[in-house]
C-alpha cells in the first residue's frame, strides 16, 4: 500500500466527536478512524451548532445532537435537540429538522428514568459510548398508542451527545399485519421454486391443510393425493394448466385434513416463464373457503326456506281473499232497503294481499224494517276473516228472529269468549235497525266511532250509548240509542281505517273527515270522494245510508 492509499491521520483532540453509523467511524474533522476509534491526542477547537449540522446533513439514517439543560444545582435535567440529520424520523413521525429544539422528557416522558436515560447521563459525564439493549417505547398519538423498538447509540460530543438510532420494528409490524391479514382471510402464501425443487409455504397454509409444519409442504404433484376423489379430474386440470402451459389458475375444491374434516379450498397461482416458456416459479396462495361456503348453503337454505314460507303466505292470502269475497261479493254496491238509499264500500289498504277483518251488513229484515251492520275485526289474514264470518252471520241471524240490538251484542261478545278451540280477539261493531213506518233508527255499538249525521248540510257526531269493544269483558253493559231520520239526512257509519292517521290524534282525523262530507254533501259518489286511495292507511268500510 502506497502512502497516498493510507488513510489519514486523524488531527488529535480529546474533545473530538466521535460518530458510528454502520461499519464506518467519522470525526468531526472529516477523518476516516476506525472502529472502535483509537485513542487522539488532545487538541481542542470550536464546535458550534451549525457545524453540528452540517455534519449530520451527510449522515444517512436518524441522527440527531443534544445538549444538557442543568438545573440550579448543577444536574442534568433534561436534553434538548439542536441538531438533526435530514433523514432522521422519531416514533411521531417527525423528521429531520422538526424535532430540532425539541425537549426529550418533554417530547418523551417515558424516556425519563429508563436505561436509557442513564446512558446519555452517563456518557456525557464520563465519555465514551453508549450502546445499550434495544428501547421500547410507547407514545399515544390521535389517541392511538403506538409501540416500537429501537437499536440508540450515543456518543459524547463537545459537551453533548450524538444520537444515532434504528426503528426495529417496522419489518416485524408488516409480518404482524400480513400475519393477521392472511388470518382473518384465511389464507397464506406458498413459493414453488421448480428448478432447485424447493417449497416454501406461510404459516397459514399448513393450518388450512391441517399439516404439521414438521412435514415441511406437499408438492403440486402430490396436491391430488389430499383432494376427494370427485374433485380430483378438475384440479388435474389446473395443475396441468399451471406446470404445462404456464397459465394461471384460480380453482376451488375439497381437501380432506388429516383429522378427518373436509374444507373447501381455494388455488390461486401463476407461474414465472424462462425465456424458453418453461415454468420456473409458481407463486400463489390457498384460501380455506368453508366458512364462506357453508356461509352460502345456510344462505341457500334460507332462501329456500323464505320461498316456501312466501308460498305459504300467498296462499292463505288467497285463500283469506275469495273466502272474503264469498262474504262479501261486491266490494261496492248500492241498495234500496226499507225507503233508504244504502251505499257501501269496502277497500282492503291493499287489495288481494292484506285481507283484514272489516266487515258490514245491508239486509232487509222479514218485518220489513232494515239491518245496517258495520263491524271491525281486531288483525288480518284467515283468523281475522273467520271471525268476521261469525259476527257477520250469528248478528245476521240473531236480528231476522228478533232479538233486541242490545241482546244480539251480548251473545256476540259470549261467542268470541267461549269459541272452543281458536282465540278470536277483539271487534268492534255498530248496528241498526230502520223502522220505515216511524223513520226512526235503533242503534247500539260496541266500542266502535259514532256515526256521522249531515243534516241540512251540517255534520255532527251522534252521542254514543254505553258499550265496551267485543271479547273485552265476560259481562258488558250495551245500551240503545234512537234517531229520528228526517228526508234529506245523510248518515254515515265507517270503521276506524277511513279516519286514522298513524301518529296523529283519531279526534283530528274525525274532524277531517266531518269537513270533507259536508264538502261532498250533494256529491252523488260521495263514498268515491271520501274513501279515496290518498286518504286510506288501513282496510276501511263505509256505508252511507240517505232518507
Amino acid at each position: 500500500m502506497t502512502d497516498r492509499d493510507e488513510p489519514k491521520a486523524a488531527p488529535s483532540n480529546g474533545d473530538n466527536c466521535v460518530v458510528v453509523e454502520g461499519d464506518r467511524t467519522f470525526s468531526t474533522s472529516g477523518y476516516v478512524v476506525s472502529r472502535p476509534p483509537v485513542h487522539i491526542a488532545d487538541h481542542t477547537f470550536p464546535m458550534p451548532v451549525p457545524a453540528v449540522q452540517d455534519l449530520l446533513d451527510g449522515l444517512p439514517g436518524s441522527a440527531t445532537f443534544l445538549m444538557p439543560v442543568h438545573g440550579p444545582a448543577g444536574e442534568i435535567v433534561d436534553f434538548r435537540i439542536v441538531a438533526a440529520s435530514p433523514d432522521a424520523v422519531d416514533i411521531g413521525s417527525r423528521r429531520g429538522k422538526e424535532m430540532v429544539g425539541l425537549s426529550i422528557l418533554e417530547t418523551y416522558p417515558a424516556v425519563a428514568g429508563s436505561d436509557l436515560w442513564h446512558g446519555y447521563v452517563s456518557v456525557l459525564e464520563s465519555g465514551g459510548r453508549y450502546e445499550g439493549e434495544p428501547f421500547e417505547y410507547e407514545e399515544v398519538l390521535a389517541g392511538i398508542p403506538r409501540r416500537s423498538r429501537f437499536a440508540v447509540r450515543a456518543a459524547a460530543c463537545r459537551g453533548g451527545l450524538v444520537v444515532s438510532w434504528v426503528r426495529l420494528d417496522t419489518g416485524e409490524r408488516e409480518q404482524r399485519r400480513l400475519a393477521v391479514m392472511q388470518r382473518l382471510a384465511g389464507m397464506g402464501w406458498a413459493d414453488w421454486d421448480l428448478v432447485l425443487n424447493k417449497i416454501t409455504w406461510s404459516d397459514e397454509v399448513f393450518a388450512v391443510f391441517g399439516r404439521d409444519r414438521a412435514l415441511g409442504p406437499i408438492t403440486l404433484e402430490e396436491l391430488p393425493a389430499h383432494v376427494l376423489p370427485e374433485d380430483l379430474p378438475g384440479v388435474g386440470d389446473a395443475v396441468r394448466q399451471l406446470l404445462g402451459g404456464g397459465r394461471p389458475v384460480d380453482h376451488t375444491f375439497r381437501i380432506t385434513r388429516p383429522d378427518g374434516e373436509v374444507r373447501h379450498v381455494r388455488i390461486v397461482a401463476e407461474a414465472e416463464l424462462d425465456v424458453d416458456g418453461t415454468p420456473v416459479e409458481v407463486h400463489g396462495f390457498f384460501q380455506d373457503r368453508t366458512g364462506m361456503h357453508r356461509a352460502a348453503q345456510e344462505v341457500l337454505e334460507h332462501q329456500q326456506a323464505a320461498s316456501a314460507q312466501r308460498g305459504l303466505l300467498a296462499a292463505e292470502k288467497d285463500l283469506a281473499a275469495r273466502l272474503q269475497h264469498a262474504l262479501l261479493p261486491l266490494p261496492q254496491q248500492s241498495l234500496r232497503l226499507a225507503g233508504l238509499t244504502v251505499d257501501v264500500a269496502y277497500h282492503p289498504l291493499q287489495e288481494g294481499l292484506n285481507v283484514g277483518g272489516d266487515w258490514y251488513s245491508a239486509i232487509e229484515l222479514p218485518d220489513g224494517s232494515a239491518l245496517l251492520v258495520v263491524g271491525d275485526v281486531a288483525g288480518h289474514g284467515l283468523d281475522a276473516v273467520a271471525t268476521m264470518a261469525q259476527l257477520r252471520f250469528t248478528a245476521k241471524g240473531m236480528a231476522v228472529t228478533g232479538t233486541p240490538l242490545p241482546e244480539i251484542l251480548t251473545r256476540l261478545n259470549t261467542l268470541l269468549l267461549h269459541t272452543s278451540g281458536r282465540n278470536y280477539g277483539t271487534a268492534t261493531m255498530i248496528m241498526g235497525r230502520y223502522d220505515p213506518a216511524t223513520a226512526r233508527l235503533s242503534w247500539v255499538q260496541a266500542g266502535h266511532l259514532p256515526p256521522l249525521l249531515l243534516r241540512a248540510g251540517q255534520p255532527r257526531y251522534l252521542p254514543v250509548p254505553r258499550g265496551i269493544l267485543l271479547g273485552a269483558m265476560t259481562e258488558p253493559v250495551y245500551e240503545e240509542a234512537t234517531l229520528q231520520l228526517l228526508p234529506g239526512d245523510h248518515l254515515l257509519l265507517f270503521t276506524d281505517g277511513l279516519v286514522e292517521i298513524p301518529g296523529r290524534d283519531i279526534y283530528e282525523g274525525l274532524a277531517r273527515l266531518a269537513r270533507a262530507a259536508a264538502d261532498q254533501v250533494d256529491n252523488p259518489r260521495i263514498l268515491d270522494a271520501l274513501v279515496g286511495p290518498e286518504s286510506r292507511h288501513d282496510d276501511t268500510c263505509v256505508l252511507h245510508a240517505t232518507l
